[in-house]
């Protein structure tokens, strides 16, 4: 199995699509009144719905954000101020990685996640004319206040725990999970080696943003995530939709 994509209600499925293919580099598929948007490969699509148009990203909400892994974090946010798209400043973040953020114009969060720590890249990693070529949709992120049994449905659905790191200066942690049979570098999930090796995955994880015992807002424009090879729908944890892909 692998998550195949997340869907998500939106005002304009085809004006939002339009930036995902002109800004970020992905291709588009018409289905149906619906836009699915994505990159080659084993990674997730987002699958773009109509009947939204009410988001507003707020830190008390169970949906947060999609990651997008690629080499040059620094080059692709260049590229994106050239076409208008404003970005915040590249920088390392403690010892998770080296990112930006942005929003769709629809309010939605992106986070862009290079491949290497600071200092870490190698010399023409990416391309300036399309810095997003290999790029991929690496993450999607929920908020959880208990981890055990965000942890208890992925392993019933067949995913295994690749990284646990600690962000206790912010007050959470995060958990990373994936339908995959990789082996880790090293076999502690916290371990900071692990992150560099993390963020090259060519298919995309299921973050959990974990702040104890919080109690995190439904986002009705979030329509849940679809898992290639499921068999029947389901509801995660929380109670959003699980869906065959």
């Amino acid at each position: 199995m692998r998550m195949s994509a997340l869907r998500l209600r939106v005002a304009d499925p085809e004006r939002l699509a339009a930036f995902y293919r002109d800004a970020l580099g992905m291709t588009v598929h018409a289905e149906g009144p619906n836009r699915r948007v994505g990159y080659d490969g084993n990674d997730a699509d987002l699958l773009l719905m109509p009947g939204g148009g009410g988001y507003t990203h707020d830190r008390g909400q169970r949906y947060w954000k999609i990651g997008i892994t690629l080499p040059d974090v620094d080059m692709a946010a260049a590229f994106l101020r050239q076409h208008g798209v404003e970005v915040s400043a590249p920088r390392q973040f403690l010892d998770i990685g080296y990112m930006c953020h942005l929003s769709d114009p629809e309010g939605f969060v992106i986070e862009l996640l290079q491949h290497d720590f600071e200092g870490n890249r190698p010399e023409q990693a990416a391309g300036p004319v399309d810095p997003f070529a290999q790029a991929r949709i690496g993450q999607i992120t929920l908020r959880t206040g208990d981890i055990a049994v965000e942890d208890t449905f992925c392993r019933a659905l067949g995913m295994s725990l690749l990284s646990m790191q600690d962000v206790d200066p912010y007050g959470f942690d995060l958990h990373f999970y994936a339908f995959t049979d990789d082996v880790l570098p090293n076999p502690d999930p916290w371990a900071v080696e692990n992150r560099e090796w993390l963020w090259k995955r060519p298919y995309t994880t299921l973050e959990f943003q974990h702040v104890a015992d919080a109690q995190f807002a439904p986002v009705p424009d979030y329509q849940g995530i679809e898992i290639q090879g499921l068999t029947r729908s389901l509801r995660d944890a929380f109670g959003d939709p699980v869906l065959p892909g």
